[in-house]
């Protein structure tokens, strides 16, 4: 009876604890538009939204209210593989781009934020499946 009790007590504190207790799968979270100094270091001023668009990618935000303002941000949460593989959250990385009534560039700001290389997203632990070619 006594090893009835210990089992069950055992077995209602693993299950009390939910799966803390052996660790819960955390997924990456990418928001935003990676961005490195390389690709920066091409913006100019002067340049149109097509020329900028086209080295940068779509901007993060574009706001409906002032559409001459872009403006790209990156966040990164590591989830568990991330983790073990040592890469660490990003944040803070926003870069902005200011359009004049001509669609030319006038402004750049946070090009400090923006890193020399961004670090890339662990490999995936699922079977890579392959086909034969035809």
């Amino acid at each position: 009876m006594r090893n009835f009790m210990l089992t069950l007590l055992t077995t209602a504190v693993l299950f009390g604890s939910g799966c803390s207790v052996l660790g819960v799968y955390r997924i990456d979270i990418p928001q935003g538009t990676p961005l490195t100094q390389a690709q920066v270091s091409q913006i100019k001023l002067g340049m149109t939204p097509q020329q900028v668009r086209y080295i940068l990618g779509s901007p993060s935000i574009t706001d409906t209210l002032n559409p001459k303002r872009w403006d790209y941000i990156y966040h990164y949460v590591a989830g568990s593989y991330a983790r073990q593989a040592g890469l660490k959250s990003v944040s803070d990385q926003h870069l902005t781009l200011i359009f004049d009534q001509n669609d030319r560039l006038i402004d750049i700001k946070g090009q400090q934020s923006i890193p020399a290389e961004q670090p890339g997203l662990p490999g995936s632990k699922d079977m890579i499946l392959t086909a034969p070619p035809l």
